[in-house]
């Protein structure tokens, strides 16, 4: 997914905190389309940018697609990257420049490694009525980040006990694991509580958490902890060997992400994940060099004759999405 923003920057969010765990709360930002699709952005944030190696995260719907458009987003870059695509309704059609074509639907996930450079497009089907999900994204560690792209799917079986289920798509939990390859240790799982549900989980002590409620409420470290409802994120920092939950009376279905605190300064702008400001500006440059003609407008992606180092994403006609201006300051670092 792209971040459509036209002057992607940084934001001041207000965080609550007890018993050691702070709660995010969502700003909305439009993704495009035809209705200007509406998205709840919790990473990142200016006071947290990174959870382990999530550095990006949007929640979305549930919405009427004769509403709200669905979901149009154009050919675009990523760099640095790898993108972690999760639905709870809807279908929506994966493309890249890498050649991979696939469908994204619920409980199954879509991994895609930009590495030093691809470019994909992300539109919901025809036949899907309601669209509701979350994208987000991983950043690659220095020593991985130039990697070749690459894109990799996985259908997790559903695992459970009183009061609960979960499906694990990356990492660990619950008895659970995932095959699917990352660059850094990280966590990732679908987890439904029935009402009024205590679950204590066993979490590695060296992963920070971050816990996403999309329907219902949950206190996040027990009874004293935190009250998360839609949209919020509640983070978890390292240290515990539990992580404690109390579904609200309607239940809550969560996603728990988590990882070891990644360790890295990165640069984040737009679609690329870099190392410096000069980087990030060398990105830009090579995008629009690739997408536009000698007027400087914008090519349909039929008429691009040099790939360049994004790629071509084939049998797509929507024109690619040029880039955003950039902010008259340096790009800053975020740890």
């Amino acid at each position: 997914m792209s971040n459509p923003e036209a002057q992607p920057d940084e934001v001041i969010c207000e965080g609550r905190r007890a018993a050691g765990v702070e709660l995010m709360e969502p700003r909305e930002v439009p993704l495009g389309g035809p209705r200007a699709m509406p998205v709840r952005r919790t990473l990142p944030q200016r006071h947290r940018s990174l959870i382990g190696a999530w550095c990006f995260l949007d929640h979305y719907g549930p919405d009427l697609v004769s509403e709200s458009g669905g979901m149009e987003v154009a050919p675009h870059p990523h760099t640095g990257l790898q993108t972690v695509s999760w639905l709870f309704t809807g279908e929506i059609e994966h493309r890249d420049s890498a050649g991979n074509v696939a469908m994204v639907r619920p409980k199954e996930v879509n991994l895609m490694t930009a590495g030093r450079g691809i470019s994909h497009s992300e539109v919901s089907t025809p036949e899907t009525t309601v669209l509701h999900g979350a994208q987000l994204w991983v950043a690659l560690p220095d020593a991985d980040r130039d990697t070749d792209p690459g894109f990799q799917h996985y259908a997790p079986a559903e695992v459970g006990g009183e009061g609960w289920r979960a499906h694990v798509f990356l990492g660990s939990l619950l008895g659970d694991s995932s095959p699917v390859t990352t660059f850094t240790p990280l966590l990732g799982a679908e987890l439904v509580l029935d009402p009024g549900t205590t679950l204590r989980v066993p979490v590695d002590p060296a992963f920070e958490l971050g816990v996403l409620v999309d329907l219902g409420s949950v206190s996040v470290g027990g009874a004293d902890g935190v009250e998360a409802s839609v949209a919020d994120l509640a983070y978890v920092p390292p240290g515990g060997d539990e992580l404690a939950l109390v579904a609200g009376a309607d239940g809550a279905r969560l996603l728990v992400l988590g990882g070891p605190p990644f360790g890295e300064s990165i640069v984040m702008w737009w679609n690329f994940v870099g190392r410096t400001h000069e980087e990030v500006v060398a990105y830009r440059a090579a995008w629009q060099e690739q997408i536009t003609g000698p007027d400087g407008a914008v090519l349909p992606d039929s008429r691009l004759v040099a790939p360049g180092r994004f790629g071509v994403v084939p049998d797509q006609p929507l024109r690619p999405i040029p880039a955003p201006g950039l902010p008259n300051a340096r790009l800053r670092e975020r740890r």
